[in-house]
């Protein structure tokens, strides 16, 4: 079977119409039909029929529609594995992470990356750390980059980098030049923590925990579901907040916020490159792994 002749099946099975499979595929409608009847004749038998305004596939056409997409598939992995062992790399990848990594590692990466394969799309898809693996669970990202291990037996982690989480408090706050504070002149002050399922939450968490804080004793005023967000808030004096040491770099540097260490408790943490197990990676996936292994 002509592979370019499925490939028109497929879109006419997708789109309902031989019209709209046209102009998605940019060729004429007389040309669709008759890559449709040589595909016909050469099955012996109608793949489609027209119920009013929409083309629905025959039970011979639902057959073939299955096998179509396997064949269709089969050749975009060879063009890509040829593309690969050739030295080059084609295609689009979706990266999933959670926000530090999304927003302070991952950009970079990406342009070097880029600047290495320009022929590809690689695109960033940036939520909190569950929802980031859940998407991967689900097999709508191939990769992810977050910042807390939540064991899963399909999930294989690889350390990336290491990250610090930091108090920070405004420039007109009493404590900006201090080094450090006490956990109880912290549980004073108005605090605002990032929401449930970030990364950023489950290592404050751990961490008091391992310090034998409860997590009562501090006075939690709000959770925001961004990094942004919280630094906007601690700026216009809200609030203090405990984030990444990588999130304030620029505002502290410019004076904007100030970063103080905690006595007693430090908030450490690795950001870790994610992957399902069991599910087959693309060249391309594979091929950005081994950049972000090698870069860490």
């Amino acid at each position: 079977m002509d592979l370019h002749q499925l490939q028109i099946f497929a879109k006419i099975v997708e789109l309902r119409s031989f019209s709209r499979a046209a102009e998605a595929l940019r060729l004429t409608q007389p040309t669709v039909s008759e890559h449709v009847r040589l595909l016909e004749d050469e099955i012996g038998g109608r793949l489609f029929d027209r119920l009013g305004r929409e083309t629905v596939p025959t039970k011979a056409g639902e057959l073939l529609y299955g096998y179509a997409l396997r064949l269709l598939a089969l050749q975009e992995d060879a063009r890509r594995s040829l593309d690969q062992f050739l030295g080059k790399m084609s295609g689009a990848l979706c990266v999933g992470a959670s926000t530090i990594p999304g927003e302070y590692v991952l950009p970079p990466l990406m342009g070097k990356f880029k600047e290495k394969y320009p022929e590809i799309s690689i695109s960033l898809l940036i939520l909190d750390t569950q929802r980031i693996l859940d998407l991967l669970l689900e097999g709508k990202v191939e990769l992810g980059v977050v910042g807390a291990r939540i064991e899963h037996r399909a999930l294989e982690y690889t350390q990336l980098m290491p990250d610090e989480l930091v108090l920070v408090v405004p420039a007109s706050h009493p404590w900006h030049g201090r080094k450090t504070v006490t956990l109880a002149e912290l549980a004073q002050e108005p605090l605002i923590i990032r929401e449930r399922g970030s990364g950023s939450r489950y290592a404050l968490e751990r961490a008091l925990a391992e310090a034998g804080v409860e997590w009562e004793a501090l006075r939690i005023i709000g959770e925001m579901g961004s990094t942004q967000a919280i630094k906007q808030a601690v700026k216009s004096g809200m609030g203090l907040s405990i984030i990444s040491k990588r999130a304030v770099e620029e505002e502290c540097h410019h004076n904007l916020l100030w970063c103080v260490r905690l006595k007693g408790l430090r908030v450490s943490r690795h950001f870790y490159i994610v992957i399902h197990r069991d599910r087959t990676r693309s060249p391309l996936c594979e091929a950005f792994l081994d950049f972000l292994k090698s870069s860490a």
